[in-house]
């Protein structure tokens, strides 16, 4: 027997008539008796005796029902498993992310697909771009959320945010609107290291300004950059995000000569998203949306 035949014999069981069986299939009722009787046919003997008083499901028919019951009760499981997967409940996403976009995006991020997939589970794991890189081409995880380099042809890299960096400054500071990089470099302007994806912006726009910073500080974490400015250990350039968790307890203003970073969504060329990575994503992109025309970003 064919699906489509236990199909309709299941439902002429259900209905007790072959009019019953075509409305809960929505189907026509020569459509259900033509493949009733084609199931017949193929079987070598009816299911259904036709009498006056209607259809009677026959000693073979009878037999077979127990196995028919319980192939749809499978299909039906199926059908729930089907819908628990597009809805990402059982499913592990496992998510690299640049630090300072971990605290901004990701964290409301991951607090909005808890509460809306509460079967979903999500490994989140912080790195630089070259780290991150690394693991996705070892399949260590599924994507990335990072500040745009240049990734290699097995990575595809999305762009969901431009902006220029800007400056911190002590809270204090006199100092109102935008600032140079000279006067940054004059001002004890603590440095990215230079393979950064942002230290390598501002060590290029410095050099095309013949202008070099007198700080003897390469940090790595933009956060404790911030940190630095805030214990009075000179001035710095960071990413919005960062700059947007400083506010209130640092002097945050634009940068005259522009210093421009993107932040990416990076993944593997060859390897299909899950519904929860999808999910996942268009969260990542929604928050995104949302901090875009704020402080210091572009409308």
């Amino acid at each position: 027997m064919r699906l489509r035949h236990i199909e309709v014999f299941q439902a002429v069981l259900q209905a007790g008539s072959v009019s019953g069986a075509a409305r809960l299939l929505n189907v026509s009722q020569p459509n259900v008796s033509r493949v009733l009787n084609h199931a017949e046919q193929q079987l070598g003997f009816a299911l259904f005796d036709r009498t006056p008083q209607g259809l009677i499901v026959t000693p073979e028919g009878r037999r077979l029902m127990p196995e028919v019951e319980a192939l749809f009760s499978h299909i039906q499981a199926i059908g729930e498993l089907a819908e628990q997967l597009r809805q990402g409940e059982g499913q592990h996403v496992r998510i690299g992310s640049a630090h300072a976009l971990s605290h901004s995006v990701m964290a409301p991020v991951l607090v909005d697909f808890r509460r809306q997939t509460p079967g979903g589970s999500v490994e989140l794991v912080t790195g630089h771009f070259n780290t991150l890189s690394q693991d996705l081409l070892q399949y260590k995880m599924d994507f990335a959320l990072a500040f745009g380099e240049q990734a290699t042809q097995e990575l595809i890299a999305e762009s969901i945010y431009q902006a220029n960096m800007v400056a911190l400054l002590p809270k204090d500071s006199p100092v109102e609107g935008p600032v140079s990089l000279a006067w940054l470099c004059a001002n004890d302007l603590l440095m990215l290291q230079q393979q950064d994806p942002l230290g390598q912006v501002l060590n290029r726009v410095l050099r095309e300004n013949g202008l070099m910073s007198h700080s003897a500080l390469y940090i790595k974490t933009y956060s404790v950059i911030a940190d630095m400015v805030l214990a009075g250990g000179g001035v710095g350039v960071v990413d919005t995000f960062t700059a947007r968790r400083y506010i209130g307890q640092l002097k945050i203003v634009e940068v005259v000569e522009p210093l421009p970073f993107e932040v990416i969504l990076l993944s593997r060329r060859d390897q299909p998203a899950s519904q929860a990575a999808i999910r996942i994503r268009q969260l990542i992109r929604q928050k995104v949306g949302e901090l875009k025309g704020g402080p210091f970003d572009p409308v």
